[in-house]
């Protein structure tokens, strides 16, 4: 090992102290809810986020320092980052900044009571180890009248945006009227510039099914138009048949009346 890697791996922070696990329980159903609607459909759609490697997590700690306690988002988003295969490894079970080389990009508190400091303590944490956006979603408006608050951050400061899309991700979130494992409510969904949601993998499923039953409901039709066009060609056909016996019955007639009918009549 060469000695500039080996400085390199001495400085690593020691980690051996530090508790990445507990049996703590974190959060209500609506909360359980919500983390799975803001990670599963990014797994599901991942071509939404080009050809970037990613990693989104919901209430695992973000280690920034050694010697402190983690943050422990509600839900978090990390661009251009892979989870080691490993998973035996202590530093590879939780999200150690210095082992990812950066902060997350996003992060998403869900407010289930005034006790979460989301708007105080946890927002200016966040800044200051620097996360580029936070969401705070507020579905049961413990904090106030408004639903969704959305900020950017510039030089380590939090400054509120006026619409929820996140330029340097390439993603926004949108507030949405449905239902979602049998619950309707409005749930907080990733979204593209468009303002449509990212789908989930059932959501996805039967957006397939619905286009292929379509597919087939349109082949169908066309199987229907190409019939009634064989029977219209039938029926013209069959009409033309009668036409020309028609006009050999009557060139017959006139035959026999010892008149040379036209020769158009024969045509």
């Amino acid at each position: 090992m060469s000695q500039s890697l080996s400085t390199e791996v001495d400085e690593l922070p020691d980690i051996s102290h530090l508790a990445i696990e507990d049996d703590t329980p974190v959060d209500n159903l609506i909360s359980e809810k919500q983390q799975r609607l803001l990670t599963e459909p990014l797994y599901t759609n991942a071509s939404v986020l080009g050809e970037r490697p990613f990693l989104v997590a919901a209430n695992v700690g973000v280690f920034y320092a050694s010697r402190k306690p983690p943050l422990v988002p509600d839900v978090f988003l990390s661009l251009d980052v892979e989870v080691p295969q490993d998973w035996t490894q202590k530093k590879n079970r939780t999200y150690f900044v210095w082992e990812f080389g950066k902060p997350p990009d996003v992060v998403i508190e869900i407010v289930s009571n005034r006790e979460g400091n989301e708007l105080d303590s946890k927002l200016r944490d966040y800044a200051r180890i620097g996360v580029g956006y936070y969401a705070v979603f507020d579905p049961l408006q413990q904090l106030g009248e408004i639903d969704l608050y959305v900020f950017e951050n510039r030089a380590n400061h939090y400054h509120e945006l006026e619409q929820p899309w996140f330029a340097e991700v390439g993603l926004g979130l949108t507030l949405w009227d449905g239902q979602f494992e049998g619950k309707q409510d409005r749930w907080l969904r990733w979204c593209d510039r468009t303002g449509t949601v990212i789908p989930t993998g059932a959501e996805r499923a039967e957006l397939e099914h619905q286009r292929a039953e379509q597919e087939h409901q349109r082949a169908e039709q066309e199987c229907q138009r190409a019939e009634q066009e064989r029977q219209r060609a039938e029926q013209e056909r069959q009409r033309a048949e009668q036409e020309r016996q028609r006009a050999e019955r009557l060139a017959a007639q006139l035959r026999s009346l010892g008149i040379e009918p036209d020769p158009d009549l024969d045509a």
